[in-house]
């Protein structure tokens, strides 16, 4: 997947670049597969913002994607590539046997015409989902549950993929995108093969107005401000932060404040952190 860039006909134009969808194969959604999304604003169920920087952008309808995988031995045909505007990576629509249609993310090399199945006794192909249990040690994987039959959670994001490294007794250690290696029940369902759009972290959004069109609202830096705004606030002319280390505006650190609880119950899967 490449990246598309444009000729310098404004300043915004000249640093944009989007994805190259010529892979897609859609453009209309599967209206049985569309839900409604709804928007908060960032705001709790009192108004009050909870969130900042969210806010407007354009209507999306939520892709319901399969994420369980639990049609065994069933055969599925890819139907077709399609852009999903609530994730960075692309989904295929793909349509079984039984003539029952659903999403699945879309790994690399996958095209329209090609098959996918899932159950505990399949091929090693992209777009295959099964037990860990069944997959070969070295295997690329992705889309990878933490918990079997709850769905996947690990590994979505386009160009992610993570290596199964070890099998012992009931638990797989997992190598995950970010480095680190964690041990996952071989119960747990994946799938095989590395997320495609891997040019996605390449593109540049070039101007203000794009990131209005996502839902993002402007971010104001807290050394502009005055002090009566934010701690980082004040100064003659343009000052550091001038404090051990920066904080948010209610004075909580932040910006590689490490904030997972050390306490955590599943802290004890982690055999080997991402730093």
């Amino acid at each position: 997947m490449a990246v598309k860039t444009f000729n310098p006909t404004s300043p915004a134009r000249r640093n944009m670049t989007v994805a190259d969808f010529s892979s897609l194969s859609k453009k209309d959604p599967e209206k049985s597969l569309l839900v409604a999304r709804s928007k908060s604003g960032g705001r709790n169920s009192y108004g009050r913002i909870t969130v900042r920087h969210i806010g407007g952008g354009n209507r999306r309808k939520i892709r319901v994607i399969d994420w369980k995988r639990t049609k065994d031995g069933i055969p599925a045909t890819v139907v077709a590539i399609e852009y999903d505007p609530n994730r960075t990576a692309f989904i295929a629509l793909i349509q079984y046997a039984d003539g029952v249609k659903s999403y699945i993310l879309a790994p690399q090399g996958l095209k329209a015409g090609d098959k996918v199945v899932s159950g505990t006794d399949v091929d090693i192909v992209a777009g295959n989902a099964l037990p860990i249990a069944n997959i070969p040690v070295g295997t690329m994987i992705h889309n990878i549950e933490l918990k079997p039959g709850k769905g996947a959670q690990m590994v979505r994001t386009a160009g992610a993929g993570a290596q199964l490294m070890a099998k012992e007794g009931d638990f797989a250690q997992v190598r995950l995108p970010s480095g680190e290696v964690r041990m996952v029940s071989i119960k747990c369902r994946a799938t095989v093969g590395v997320i495609g759009n891997n040019e996605h972290e390449n593109v540049s959004i070039g101007k203000a107005g794009r990131h209005r069109h996502m839902g993002v609202r402007p971010a104001v830096r807290g050394v502009v401000m005055n002090p009566c705004d934010h701690p980082h606030g004040g100064g003659e002319g343009k000052s550091p932060i001038g404090l051990p280390g920066p904080v948010t505006p209610w004075g909580v650190p932040t910006l590689g404040k490490k904030t997972r609880n050390k306490k955590k119950q599943s802290n004890k899967y982690i055999v080997k952190g991402r730093k």
